[in-house]
């Protein structure tokens, strides 16, 4: 039986299931007239950034193709990879694309189902969520499968040349998403923290108020930002993982590279097809009750979550004992390895930023003192958080490496490392699917409270928006180690590389070797400059929505007093954020591919292995700082809200609001976006070495 058929069988059921859940959320009611023009302008204004973005964004990629193809002329690549390069990016697009076209649609329809029952609230926001999760596990499954077999069945390539092939689209789908995370969150962030200062804290008018211009915009970011673009960053983190360790695999299992559908290949291509499978039944294991609390709502996420993790856990078993054989079962274990750590981390990450738990409602705490305490309070949190995660990922790469054989043969321990990355994606339908309905969930709120329904509903939605916080930040957590394991293989599948382009090339990585400690220090200072970017740009995008919605607070006559027939003008806003993301979106996307590059014509190979661990070592930790501090301002504010230490209005409100807008662009710009500057890194790295083993300067 050929198990990788399991790859195009996944990619068709994760596609049909998409359907399914389209068809079902679109039966829904959209609600009174007045909720559907909400819907309507919300729709109407992601759709405009979006075709906007795209058009900046394939301008890039066409320079890159043509980049791409001399290369392949010059015979420092293959034709493959310019082809390869354009269809992991335009999956990667289309992946967000699809995921925030049914999340608009979903939001009135979320709001209305909110009206019946809180159950019936988070049915539908999380089917809109099981849309973009399973639309990127499908269209992932979907390029991988057609590659695979295009290569090797049509063209007649080796497998080592076809995993070598298809390690190089990665940088097409990294590219694409790191273009739409970085634009994204710029836009939602500009527009949420714009919107907050003004509004709740200046104006002291209620959060999602119709009478506050930016309104509008703030709803279009939750979708663009956090949809679209967290669709494209889980694309290239989910297919990344997967060629990371076929390409590995190949290296690890040379006796196996001659035999049609090589075992260390179909493995984590046919598990991914297997996870399909097992998410689709965890899905229809969530539900709760009325007046459910976060504990009891997280419980239900979790169920589904924890379903599947087992069932992957059991079924991967025969899967490597019928592929490898009993001498092979350490694979089985660093597959365990993935999973344990993949849960771990997102159990921690709930800890640290659910108000459930102690740390946010500490920090919730210190909003009675002020403002000030409460910044402290937050950044401290969001840096003890990275203890736990970072030892769960050094312990599953250390188990990884060793029960996979790694004493013996090192590379079945890379192997090992990156097939444990394949097992914590492995649920990833079920992971996005819990992430990227929250945002849905929020824009159910936003349009709840513009539309004037009744406070019942608002509060059943705020539920889901407090529970959508936090799994948005375990979503960013499991992806930010899952990162972290697959830069780690990607950066083996580099020194691989080398060795096949120029096999008498000797790399010296001691860290006594200058090139190598230079390239550290500028991959550790990397994900600073490339954080302290992004943070400019959302403060000074916000700047100009803060003077825009004075403006018209100002200027229009009866908008802030709520005047019967006074409307705001929310384009202009949605207009500001739009311009000011896609100027800024493009700097950071070519630092991060640049950067590799000019250190390896520099320094040589070397120096480029010097900066991959170093970006690795640093980013890992600010990314999971950011998301964390951020995530836990944001649910800090919400238990407040829920009434807690005076609720809205109050001082400590006021205070929890300025964390909060001090957080969002941490956790929903910055820490995202390094998570794929990890991998981009890396990925260019192996696009380029036979450019850099030809000119670098020491290397």
């Amino acid at each position: 039986m050929d198990l990788m058929l399991f790859t195009p069988l996944g990619a068709l059921l994760a596609l049909s299931f998409v359907v399914f859940n389209i068809v079902k959320v679109l039966k829904y009611p959209e609600g009174n007239p007045e909720v559907q023009s909400i819907s309507a302008k919300i729709r109407k204004g992601a759709n405009a950034f979006l075709k906007r973005q795209y058009t900046v964004v394939s301008i890039f990629f066409a320079v890159m193709l043509v980049v791409l193809c001399v290369m392949a002329a010059l015979d420092f690549l293959t034709w493959f990879v310019p082809f390869a390069f354009i269809t992991g990016g335009f999956f990667s697009g289309l992946s967000g694309f699809i995921g925030m076209k049914l999340a608009t649609a979903a939001n009135g329809r979320t709001a209305t189902a909110a009206k019946d029952s809180l159950n019936k609230g988070l049915r539908v926001a999380f089917s809109a969520g099981s849309v973009m999760g399973f639309t990127v596990v499908g269209l992932g499954l979907l390029d991988l499968s057609i590659w695979y077999y295009l290569l090797h069945y049509v063209f007649k390539l080796g497998i080592a040349d076809v995993t070598a092939a298809m390690l190089t689209f990665g940088m097409g789908a990294s590219t694409m998403a790191l273009f739409a995370r970085v634009g994204g969150g710029i836009f939602t962030k500009a527009a949420d923290v714009g919107a907050d200062l003004v509004g709740k804290v200046e104006a002291g008018i209620p959060e999602d108020d119709p009478r506050n211009p930016a309104v509008i915009a703030d709803n279009v970011g939750d979708n663009v930002g956090d949809v679209a673009g967290m669709g494209a960053d889980l694309y290239e983190s989910y297919v990344g993982s997967i060629v990371a360790s076929c390409a590995l695999g190949v290296a690890a299992f040379p006796q196996f590279n001659d035999t049609p559908g090589s075992p260390a290949v179909t493995i984590p291509m046919a598990m991914a097809g297997i996870g399909v499978i097992v998410t689709i039944i965890g899905s229809f294991l969530i539900r709760t009750k009325e007046n459910a609390d976060q504990k009891t709502l997280l419980a239900a996420l979790r169920r589904g979550t924890n379903f599947s993790a087992v069932a992957i856990g059991i079924l991967s078993f025969p899967l490597v004992y019928y592929m490898l054989g009993k001498d092979y079962l350490g694979i089985y274990g660093a597959i365990l390895s993935g999973l344990f750590a993949g849960v771990g981390i997102a159990l921690i990450t709930e800890y640290y930023t659910s108000d459930t738990y102690k740390p946010t409602k500490e920090l919730a705490d210190s909003t009675k003192t002020g403002t000030a305490t409460l910044i402290i309070g937050g950044l401290s949190l969001g840096m003890v958080s990275t203890a736990i995660p970072l030892i769960i990922v050094c312990a599953s790469i250390l188990f990884s490496y060793f029960i996979a054989g790694g004493a013996d043969n090192p590379a079945m321990g890379l192997y090992g490392i990156g097939i444990s990355a394949v097992g914590m994606l492995s649920t990833l339908g079920l992971t996005l699917a819990n992430d990227s309905y929250g945002p849905v969930a929020d824009n159910a709120g936003g349009i709840a409270e513009m539309a004037g329904l009744e406070p019942q509903i608002r509060k059943r939605t705020d539920a889901l928006d407090s529970l959508g916080n936090t799994t948005a930040a375990v979503g960013k957590g499991f992806c930010i180690g899952a990162g972290a394991l697959t830069a780690l293989a990607l950066i083996a599948s580099y020194i691989d590389r080398i060795n096949i382009i120029d096999p008498e090339y000797i790399l010296d990585l001691n860290i006594n070797n200058p090139l190598v400690l230079v390239g550290l220090l500028l991959g550790g200072m990397l994900p600073f400059l490339f954080t302290a970017m992004l943070m400019k740009s959302v403060g000074q995008a916000a700047q100009a929505i803060v003077v825009e919605v004075r403006r018209q607070f100002k200027e229009i006559k009866g908008l802030l007093e709520g005047k019967e027939g006074v409307e705001a003008d929310y384009a202009k806003c949605v207009d500001l954020c739009t311009r000011s993301a896609l100027h800024k979106m493009v700097l950071p996307t070519v630092l991060a591919v640049a950067a590799p590059i000019a250190t390896g014509l520099l320094l040589g190979p070397s120096g480029v292995v010097g900066l991959l661990i170093g970006c690795t070592v640093s980013g890992f930790m600010i990314a999971v700082w950011t998301a964390n501090s951020g995530g836990a301002w944001d649910n800090a504010k919400k238990y407040i809200e829920a009434g807690n230490h005076g609720g809205k209005g109050s001082d400590a409100h006021k205070a929890a609001v300025v964390g909060d807008t001090v957080g969002d662009p941490l956790k929903d710009t910055c820490g995202p976006s390094i998570d794929i500057l990890l991998k981009l890194s890396s990925m260019v790295s192996i696009v380029f070495a036979a450019l850099i083993l030809s000119f670098s300067v020491f290397g």
